[in-house]
């Protein structure tokens, strides 16, 4: 207890600090901002913002980028609540109960608790992430290169057919992720792979280019290709308005406890996260409910638990990529990302060498969400001012800005190129109904995933078996493969019984 009272007062220090205040102001305020706007969505509003944060100091640039997460993530909600127009599958879950509530008028304390939930949901995950981070890290200190393998295909693998509900197109996402991964230097030998003679290749695909490329651009043209701005459904959200009733607190107070529990589990494991942690407090919540009837016709706990859930699970998911260095979502391959980009090796050995960066992070999760709470419920009607901006006048101003920042941290044309080529590809990929998000999760563990696989390989002298000796790393390789046989398989036998129904349905 004395060696986490002491942690927390250090990070006390980093996160209260002037500069760790602003920053993270800045992310909350910046990611609630973009995130508002409808359709963006987390992934779009944290790759478009992620620029920014380059030209900091690692641990505030992680403050901002965090602070970008959970402000888009509330930013989501209000668009879902207000509009019926959810950037995220998450919001999209909030959205509905969360609209019926908007057109009976009640929008304001729709928000309200959205805003509620959404802190005592954080601050139960950020309680998770601070107790179970540090043994999970000095169990991880003992872990091998066979181990860290067998633990980031699993991630990559879970994360990419868990959810998705298209198992086989998300593989294939994955495999053209690895194969970008590949673009640069070989570490090792030095020769250059799949660079064509381009110098500006040497070091890779920009991070940056690529994933506003796949999660920005499309959705700022997918929504910009819209003629009408939707109707927002305002009612009465003054602040003074904005209060539940008493019965409004009373039916949230358990749906905010069980979703919190919900979304700290889903959240720390692989492949989950928010969305499946959402909707499963989502069906809970209505069979539990005295009134099931009501939900879908706006029952406050509706609103409530998918809320707890899905921002506990945010903070969750921070403890295998913290203590781990294995993202469990596309979300965290960015945090990742930016890590590396610094120069931090992700992983055990953050928490043991950057004390500092990982628990002035962990205490400004909790001063962020606090300023999420107290900064929106009085922003609530600047938030409807812009969306009722007309797109066509919005959305050339982000791009031009996208741009910029892009250009910013490399100061090379060729990323505005490599922008543009991934625009097409992600929208390309929408058109054909393939998942982006997994695409991006292989690009940035594919390089990670060779390093320690030659690490294993030169540790065993070349002996592929080595693999499978290892008791750890055995098992969770045989749990990754029965993940791939069961994505493979059920889809496989879900095509045969449906070419049979067509067959049965021809005869008859």
């Amino acid at each position: 207890m004395d060696a986490l009272l002491s942690n927390l007062a250090l990070g006390l220090t980093v996160a209260l600090s002037w500069n760790g205040l602003f920053y993270c102001f800045l992310g909350v305020f910046l990611g609630t901002l973009v995130g508002v706007l409808p359709g963006i969505g987390i992934m779009a509003t944290l790759a478009m913002l992620m620029p920014i944060t380059f030209h900091l100091e690692p641990t505030l640039a992680l403050i901002m980028l965090s602070g970008i997460y959970y402000g888009a993530s509330y930013g989501g909600s209000t668009a879902s609540i207000l509009m019926n127009l959810p950037g995220t599958a998450t919001s999209a879950v909030t959205g509905l109960d969360g609209y019926p509530m908007a057109q009976q008028g009640r929008a304001g304390q729709a928000l309200f608790m959205t805003a509620i939930a959404s802190f005592v949901g954080s601050l139960f995950g950020v309680i998770l992430l601070a107790g179970f981070s540090v043994p999970l890290s000095r169990v991880a200190l003992r872990f091998g290169p066979h181990e860290y393998v067998a633990l980031m295909l699993l991630g990559l693998i879970a994360a990419s057919v868990i959810g998705s509900g298209r198992s086989l197109r998300s593989l294939i996402s994955v495999s053209l992720g690895l194969a970008l991964g590949l673009i640069g230097l070989d570490l090792n030998s030095g020769v250059p792979r799949f660079t064509f003679g381009q110098t500006v290749l040497f070091d890779g695909l920009p991070l940056v280019a690529v994933a506003i490329g796949l999660f920005g651009l499309p959705e700022i043209i997918a929504s910009s290709g819209s003629k009408t701005v939707p109707r927002v459904q305002e009612g009465k959200i003054r602040l003074r308005d904005m209060l539940p009733t008493r019965e409004d607190w009373k039916r949230s107070a358990m749906p905010m406890v069980r979703g919190s529990g919900i979304g700290g589990f889903f959240g720390a494991l692989p492949g989950t996260g928010g969305l499946v942690a959402t909707f499963v407090s989502y069906a809970v919540e209505r069979r539990v409910s005295k009134h099931p009837e009501e939900f879908g016709k706006g029952a406050i706990e509706g609103v409530a638990a998918p809320e707890a859930a899905n921002n506990s699970a945010v903070q969750s998911a921070f403890i295998p990529t913290l203590s781990l260095g294995i993202p469990g979502d596309p979300v965290m391959a960015i945090m990742l990302g930016v890590m590396m980009v610094h120069g931090i090796i992700p992983g055990p050995t953050v928490i043991q060498d950057r004390p500092d960066l990982f628990w002035g992070l962990i205490v400004s999760f909790i001063i962020g969400n606090l300023m999420l709470l107290v900064l929106n419920l009085p922003l609530v009607g600047m938030w409807v001012k812009i969306l009722k901006i007309p797109y066509n006048l919005l959305f050339p101003v982000i791009v031009a800005f996208t741009c910029i920042g892009i250009y910013s941290v490399n100061y090379q044309i060729v990323d505005i190129f490599v922008l543009l080529g991934f625009g097409f590809l992600g929208l390309g990929m929408r058109a054909l109904k393939f998942e982006v998000a997994p695409l991006l999760l292989g690009f940035v563990l594919g390089p990670m995933i060779e390093e320690y696989f030659r690490r294993a390989l030169i540790v065993s002298r070349g002996d592929i078996g080595s693999f499978f000796d290892r008791p750890i790393a055995g098992t969770i390789l045989a749990i990754t493969f029965a993940i791939l046989v069961w994505a493979i398989g059920s889809k496989l036998f879900a095509a045969f019984r449906a070419r049979g129904r067509r067959e049965v349905q021809t005869d008859g």
